[in-house]
């Protein structure tokens, strides 16, 4: 029997994080982690009390807005903003955590990770947003697609 590494351990609980995603197009999860710790915990959906695009349809589709583009246009929070507000909601400090996410992080979600302070984003799947990237490495916030 062989232990999972700590990459593994924690990319499998953003896996099953993701399994509470209210989005139709995406199930995103996100864990924010520091010193082998949990720190907070995201999925994407629509913010507390208020209907998720399970029960009133998705806005994108609707609308017809491609992966990437138009982020106002939907009624969610990203798993990535969900863990950050989380840890601030609980007043739990996230400077020099790492992020590990089922998906890379959006602009948006990218503009938070620099300014929260976290260090290290671990992701598993793309995400078709080259700004996210491009301003992810000029940050210098280490970013590494996640593999066994």
């Amino acid at each position: 029997m062989s232990r999972p590494s700590w990459d593994e351990y924690f990319m499998e609980i953003a896996r099953l994080v993701s399994t509470r995603s209210t989005c139709l197009r995406r199930r995103v999860g996100a864990v924010l982690v520091k010193d082998k710790r949990i720190l907070s915990t995201g999925y994407n959906g629509a913010p507390a009390r208020l209907p998720h695009c399970l029960e009133v349809g998705c806005l994108r589709e609707q609308e017809g807005v491609p992966p990437g583009e138009r982020h106002e246009l939907c009624r969610g929070l990203h798993a990535e903003q969900n863990a950050i507000i989380q840890a601030a909601y609980h007043g739990v400090s996230i400077r020099g955590a790492t992020l590990y996410c089922t998906h890379h992080p959006c602009i948006i979600c990218t503009k938070m990770i620099i300014n929260a302070g976290i260090e290290r984003v671990v992701y598993l799947e793309g995400y078709p947003d080259p700004l996210s990237e491009d301003m992810l490495k000029e940050s210098e916030v280490k970013v590494e697609r996640f593999s066994r």
